[in-house]
């Protein structure tokens, strides 16, 4: 019992801490006279996609190869179905012609690199797949070229100063750091512990409450963000918060995940990765070839809203 309270608290915990890091991160951030733009795009970044990183080099860590990688697997798309399918059901999205054209096709990129990396028993008919240190390293060096993309688009583009972004004093920033990467660490372990106490217990594999539980726990903040920032009229940020999530989730969370440690892959998750893959082709195919405008509607948002209540039905019936 005492395990499956704090795989909750766990949830509570690693989502404040991550509100925390990004607070101080951000005054930090402000006082050296790092843009707002470049504030956005990795520390927020960092900050919402934390989750699943903790939760990730802990699994990986502890040979819990098959919650990590479902575990990002399960987040990107509820990144695309969820998170962008509630905020586009709020309100219709437009994006700026640049995120169409080069932020999503990279996130089509990360999930199809993925794929290709992962499946080493389809592809070179090896005995069995892993995403190795190699592939670690590979993936790693995609998330090198996009921090410089990130710091090339800051330089570019002159925004208004994010008034959301507090400075305080310097004493405070450092304090709310370390609480924020404390509260991360214990969430982190917390939640490992619970979602493989649970699926032992009910006969679960740690692939389905990896892509289910612990995979919306860990997107909530994504999940919040869109929702928040649609409401406020404000596309820019939900969309890119959620696409720029998921490349971070691959190209960095699964990269230092598989460099920890290999990653043992099961070919039956294929099916997640494809739907991983598709979620990104739909986002490009709606935003470009459907409109001209490049906006998410109501309607879109609905569909992807029916597309993910369909696949965690899938997965319960999978099991």
């Amino acid at each position: 019992m005492l395990t499956y309270v704090l795989f909750i608290i766990g949830f509570f915990i690693l989502i404040k801490g991550a509100d925390l890091l990004i607070e101080g991160a951000s005054s930090v951030a402000k006082r050296l006279k790092v843009s707002d733009l470049v504030i956005g795009l990795t520390i927020v970044a960092f900050g919402t996609s934390a989750p699943e990183l903790i939760v990730n080099v802990i699994s990986s860590y502890t040979g819990n190869a098959e919650l990590a990688i479902s575990n990002i697997l399960g987040s990107n798309i509820a990144n695309t179905f969820l998170a962008l399918g509630i905020a586009a059901f709020i309100t219709p999205l437009s994006v700026k012609r640049n995120t169409v054209l080069k932020e999503i096709p990279l996130a089509f990129l990360a999930a199809l690199t993925l794929g290709l990396l992962a499946n080493d028993a389809l592809i070179n008919m090896e005995v069995a797949s892993t995403l190795s240190r190699i592939d670690g390293l590979i993936l790693a060096c995609f998330f090198t070229i996009f921090l410089f993309y990130t710091i090339t688009v800051a330089k570019a583009e002159r925004e208004k100063p994010d008034e959301r972004a507090k400075v305080i004093p310097i004493g405070r920033s450092i304090v709310l750091i370390i609480f924020g990467m404390l509260g991360l660490m214990f969430g982190g372990d917390w939640i490992v512990t619970g979602a493989i106490e649970i699926a032992t217990n009910f006969g679960l594999s740690q692939a389905f409450i990896g892509l289910t539980i612990v995979a919306i726990g860990t997107s909530l903040p994504e999940i919040v963000t869109c929702a928040v920032s649609a409401y406020k009229g404000n596309s820019d940020i939900a969309i890119g918060n959620a696409v720029g999530s998921n490349i971070f989730n691959i190209f960095w969370v699964l990269a230092l995940s598989s460099i920890v440690k290999p990653l043992p892959f099961d070919t039956k998750i294929n099916f997640d990765v494809v739907t991983n893959i598709v979620a990104a082709a739909l986002l490009f195919l709606f935003l470009y070839v459907a409109n001209k405008k490049h906006t998410l509607k109501k309607s879109h948002g609905i569909i992807f809203i029916v597309l993910y209540v369909a696949y965690i039905g899938y997965l319960i019936y999978r099991g």
